[in-house]
């Protein structure tokens, strides 16, 4: 192969840093789980002003020895959006010590944050989730159900009933994700609920978006629905009710039902059993309808990180579970194959839409 073309030379060099680039992709995501486990974010948020490298190091809970890595750490979690860095000069225009403050994506990551999202990476970059995926390309050339199957020889939702670790991980991650789209949707979206005297949250756990929507709806009548070993022994108020059972057999009647990022979890078939169930669970069909808080691939233009996340998101689907996430002519093929009359896509929930379906 020539290189005399200086054009060729160019675009063969990018290509190369462009494989780079993917095949330590990585790297972003376990230094930002290490900076997780050190608390590095709620140091610098504790400390009430940018933060000096020096006093970093020193508050952080590592070996002497490893004071001298803790400046590149930080480096690439300064590249990856994570950190903000200071580096002030003084009068003779010398610089002085650098120092990190946070941004809005390392803020989100404070324990105490109302919004916490630590759980998050701390689930998905566990061995018990990442291992599956080097069963990927094997995986194709066999009939296991998912990747995760392959590995560890069960599906992932009996392997989450069995190991403690991954069902408490799983479920707080869930649980952090639930109160944001709660808030935001409460905000945003109040007209979705209005009107409604009653609601079912299908696979609701422990009822964090019942109590959101109880909150600012005290006349809306919420059922937390779903299996019963999750909701046992899990008190009710004067509008929030706890209910056990399966959503493939059969879901509580109410005017309205929720499946909040529910339906990705499982394939076409499955989904269609639990619109069905829906449908018939919906009391008042002129004016019921189902709730659906999830992705629809291809629903925003130009937006190039939230169609990764998207694209993400699905991939983590394939090797878990069997589910998807689906674009909207997938979707409508869904609502009508179900029995109901039409449905309306809001994307307002960043890379999640807020879908209304009626009979």
């Amino acid at each position: 192969m020539s290189f005399g073309n200086e054009d060729h030379s160019s675009k063969l060099l990018q290509a190369q840093t462009h494989i780079f680039n993917q095949t330590f992709g990585f790297i972003n995501s376990m230094s930002l789980k290490c900076a997780i486990d050190l608390c590095i974010p709620d140091v610098i948020h504790n400390y009430g002003q940018p933060m000096p490298l020096s006093q970093l190091i020193a508050s952080l809970p590592i070996h002497p020895s490893k004071a001298c890595f803790v400046s590149r750490l930080m480096q690439i979690l300064v590249q990856s959006g994570f950190i903000s860095q200071n580096s002030v000069t003084d009068d003779d225009d010398e610089k002085k010590e650098v120092s990190y403050a946070l941004t809005d994506a390392s803020a989100l990551l404070l324990k105490e944050h109302p919004f916490s999202m630590t759980c998050l990476p701390q689930v998905i970059l566990d061995p018990i989730l990442v291992n599956p995926w080097f069963q990927f390309s094997t995986w194709f050339t066999n009939d296991e159900p998912t990747p995760f199957h392959a590995h560890n020889g069960m599906s992932f939702w009996d392997y989450a009933s069995r190991e403690p670790k991954l069902n408490h991980l799983f479920n707080d991650a869930m649980t952090n994700d639930t109160r944001l789209i709660s808030s935001v949707m409460i905000e945003k979206c109040k007209g979705v609920l209005e009107g409604l005297e009653s609601l079912v949250d299908v696979g609701g756990g422990t009822g964090t978006m019942a109590k959101a929507i109880a909150k600012s709806f005290p006349h809306l009548k919420c059922i937390v629905f779903d299996l019963p070993h999750v909701v046992h022994g899990l008190q009710g108020t004067d509008n929030i009710e706890y209910v056990g059972g399966d959503m493939f057999q059969a879901i509580p009647s109410a005017h309205s039902i929720m499946l909040k990022t529910i339906m990705h979890n499982w394939n076409d078939e499955e989904c269609l059993k639990i619109l069905k169930r829906c449908k018939e669970a919906i009391e008042k069909k002129d004016k019921g309808k189902v709730i659906i808080i999830d992705v629809v691939i291809g629903n925003e233009k130009g937006d190039s990180e939230l169609d990764q996340t998207k694209l993400y998101y699905d991939m983590e689907m394939m090797v878990l579970v069997t589910g998807k996430e689906r674009n909207q002519k997938d979707w409508a093929n869904l609502f009508f194959s179900a029995g109901f009359s039409h449905y309306k896509i809001t994307p307002v929930l960043g890379f999640k839409s807020l879908i209304e379906v009626y009979p």
